[in-house]
């Protein structure tokens, strides 16, 4: 060794290569500050990202917010209900000087339910009901604000005259159900349990519903799967906004040595700032509309900003699948794209969109549904099959669009230059205007087979309840019969506007007098006391005087005839009423048999009938009047003024509307919630599809002012930006006609149905149709702007 290479000094340690996790950090770390640095065009393209996922996530956090804000209302309303003394619903409390008598004096008022209920207190400490600090005074009462705000408007003193108490309080928010509700508490100082009223000891009905019906677990299911699905669709489509300016971004990269692998650890970065920034806008959207929540309904529907929490692990679940979701679609999106220096981006799609691997994601959906989500009547019902199964048939549908449209698109030719134009730009580029849609496409598919499954079910819950309203549309029933009350009731509905015919009677029970052993029963039937033409309605009455009595026999059942003449022994005594309450009456002997008919809600009327002039009806112990109503529908609030009449005669009259159909009420509230997620998601993606195709047209706003400064009139690129539109939405409502006839045949065959109409898609197609149409003309402004001169310029 020489003196010189003895002197050279060691060489310095090379440093040590980066780790991977540390070389992935950095990436994204890059990604990141692109996205929040790059300039005017970076942040557009990341705000329309966040505003996109923003949206999203805001449903999203209303959905989680839907089982507290259940859990809140059925609160209030069991608060606020009669506490239980016993399993029996008519049992009255015994007096004190807590308890209260009150009675429900509910009503109609332009389709909408104003609850109501007059109270009286027994004592000096009576029971309260959430909401309010004391009884209100006779003729005096405390309202909700939403019911005050209505009799304030004008235009509504039918409903002021109907509530004629002075107003002098209002209920508070611990009282009511949701802000829009209309309830109201009136006091009186001439309420008794003979003319109604039922006595309560206290407030607090612990009392949980009736479990759901398999079938409407399904129903549920389904509702949740079809509103959210299109949420997770435009989350997954608004994180790949500007992907074409991210791409030629990431080409410069490329020019200055970054490897692929980098640009997508990039490209991933600037996707997950994007998703984060719109985790912070959708909280933001959802804090500033829940505060206006309250003005809002939707369907009779409205809730009180503080029920509208979400569920803590949903929501932690939210923020990680979000920004997770936005890096795995850029990964996946990146994979398709080749990006080399030079700026120079070659898609790889030489060879077209694959159809193998699509087909069998909604094929293994309906074969889940088949094999595994069967229901049965009486056993549980396992969610889990369900869920996948209509899950992967909707998605499916989402990946099958943008095939089809590329396979449609590329065999167009010729025609108008506006279709020309159209045409020419979906087969360079079909990819964005397939994910603007794909939202679309599940929400109608889902919805088809969601109208079918209710379809299938009508029967089920809607039961015939065969009555008649072309006889009568209104009935009556009061058990204030004191006096002449029970003859003049009758005839002031007679005089009321817009009334056509009254059947009105005095009902009570007529029994065989006599002592009888605790298991004999007692022979009893029922008398009914009205007018000639009343007794006419209820039997087949031929002659008939003011004084006459009847014996009417039920048709075709020979039993409870022997019954009846059991009672009604003509020329003997009957005891009308019961208890301690009984009226001795003789049957006149020369009373003619006669057979009984139907009223006009469906019940067969039989056992004793006597005219106004044979009986007092006034002085029948425990009688009720029963009034039944013909209206003349041409005439204005016909129904407001019989109501009215209604609310004089007794404010506890019960009084209901004659239909030929009853509804389950559980039925009726999933289809008004589904009802309501459907506004609230159509207008998601009402919002979604205009901040996309604004981001198209940003994309394109150098061409378009390229085409303006060649003489391209702009009303022919209105028209090309409206078939760049309409072509993918007939495709996709195509696409969602005949996956959701599918799913929503699968489901009914697996709930043991078969389907009942088969055009039930025509609604909704045209729904899609209309939104798409409404988004093309809000997009139209934009457009005008992107087509100045100014657009060519560049940096």
């Amino acid at each position: 060794m020489t003196l010189l290479e003895e002197k050279r000094p060691a060489a310095p340690p090379r440093p040590a290569a980066p780790s991977r996790g540390s070389v992935t950090l950095r990436d994204l770390g890059l990604g990141i500050r692109f996205a929040a640095a790059g300039g005017r065009e970076g942040w557009i393209r990341t705000l329309l990202t966040a505003v996109g996922v923003g949206l999203g996530v805001a449903l999203l956090l209303l959905a989680s917010s839907v089982p507290h804000l259940l859990d809140e209302r059925n609160a209030r309303e069991q608060a606020r209900s009669e506490a239980r003394i016993s399993d029996s619903p008519d049992a009255n409390a015994k007096k004190s000087d807590s308890s209260v008598l009150r009675v429900n004096t509910s009503t109609e008022y332009h389709d909408r339910t104003v609850a109501g209920y007059l109270m009286r207190a027994d004592g000096s400490t009576p029971v309260l009901p959430p909401g309010i600090d004391r009884i209100p005074a006779p003729d005096t009462m405390v309202v909700s604000p939403a019911l005050r705000e209505l009799l304030d408007e004008p235009g509504n003193e039918l409903l002021r005259e109907r509530l004629p108490y002075e107003i002098t309080g209002t209920i508070g928010d611990a009282g009511l159900r949701s802000p829009g509700e209309l309830l109201y508490y009136a006091g009186s100082d001439t309420l008794t349990p003979a003319n109604g009223g039922h006595r309560i000891a206290g407030y607090g009905d612990d009392r949980q519903g009736d479990p759901l019906p398999p079938l409407l677990i399904v129903l549920v299911i389904m509702v949740c799967v079809v509103l959210l699905a299109p949420v997770a669709i435009f989350i997954a489509t608004a994180v790949r906004f500007g992907g074409d300016r991210r791409d030629r971004r990431l080409a410069a990269l490329r020019l200055v040595g970054a490897d692929i692998r980098t640009t997508r650890r990039i490209a991933a970065g600037e996707a997950l700032f994007g998703a984060l920034l719109g985790l912070l806008f959708g909280l933001a959207f959802f804090l500033v509309g829940r505060q206006f929540v309250g003005a809002v309904e939707i369907w009779d529907v409205s809730a009180f900003p503080a029920d509208l929490a979400p569920d803590l692990r949903l929501a932690s679940l939210i923020s990680v699948a979000v920004p997770l979701t936005a890096v795995l679609v850029t990964l996946v999106a990146m994979r398709s794209v080749v990006i080399e220096p030079l700026g120079v981006v070659r898609r790889g799609r030489e060879r077209g969109r694959r159809l193998w691997w699509r087909l069998p994601v909604p094929l293994a959906g309906l074969v889940v549904l088949a094999l595994w989500g069967r229901v049965e009547e009486y056993a549980p019902v396992n969610p889990v099959p369900i869920t996948a199964g209509a899950v992967l048939v909707l998605f499916g549908l989402a990946l099958l669009l943008p095939w089809l449209v590329e396979a449609c698109v590329k065999r167009l030719r010729g025609g108008p230059v506006p279709w020309q134009l159209a045409t020419r730009r979906l087969q360079l580029s079909s990819g964005a205007a397939s994910r603007a849609v794909s939202g679309v496409t599940v929400a109608v598919a889902g919805a088809i087979a969601l109208q079918m499954l209710f379809a299938s079910m009508n029967a089920d819950f809607n039961r015939m309840t065969g009555q008649d309203p072309t006889r009568a549309q209104f009935a009556g029933y009061s058990e204030d019969v004191t006096g002449e009350a029970a003859t003049s009731a009758i005839e002031q509905f007679r005089a009321t506007k817009g009334v056509e015919v009254v059947i009105g009677s005095v009902e009570a029970y007529a029994s065989k007098p006599g002592e009888y052993a605790d298991e004999d029963v007692q022979p009893t039937t029922s008398l009914t006391v009205g007018t000639c033409e009343t007794l006419r309605e209820l039997a087949r009455i031929d002659a008939c005087e003011d004084g006459d009595t009847f014996v009417a026999h039920p048709p075709g059942d020979k039993d409870m005839t022997a019954w009846v003449d059991e009672t009604a022994r003509k020329g003997e005594v009957v005891e009308i009423g019961y208890a301690s309450k009984l009226m001795r009456w003789t049957l006149p002997a020369d009373s003619p048999t006669v057979q009984g008919r139907k009223d006009p809600m469906g019940e067969t009327h039989y056992g004793i009938m006597a005219t106004t002039g044979a009986i007092d009806a006034g002085k029948l112990p425990g009688a009720t009047i029963t009034v039944q109503i013909r209206v003349d529908r041409s005439v204005p609030d016909v129904a407001e003024y019989v109501r009215n009449t209604a609310a004089k005669v007794d404010p506890g009259m019960r009084f209901v509307t004659i239909d030929s159909v009853e509804r389950d009420r559980q039925y009726a509230s999933i289809q008004t919630g589904l009802q309501v997620g459907a506004s609230a998601v159509l207008l998601l993606i009402a919002l979604s599809m205009l901040v996309s195709q604004v981001e198209q047209l940003r994309e394109r706003r150098r061409l378009l002012s390229v085409l303006v400064a060649f003489g391209t009139r702009r009303s022919t690129l209105g028209w090309s930006v409206l078939w760049q539109t309409a072509v993918p939405v007939v495709l996709g409502l195509v696409v969602a006609v005949a996956g959701g006839l599918g799913l929503g045949a699968t489901l009914v065959h697996l709930i043991e149905k078969e389907v009942s109409d088969w055009w039930l898609f025509w609604p909704m197609a045209g729904v899609g149709g209309a939104l798409i149409l409404l988004v093309t003309l809000l997009s139209l402004p934009p457009l005008w702007r992107m087509m100045r001169p100014d657009g060519l310029r560049t940096e």
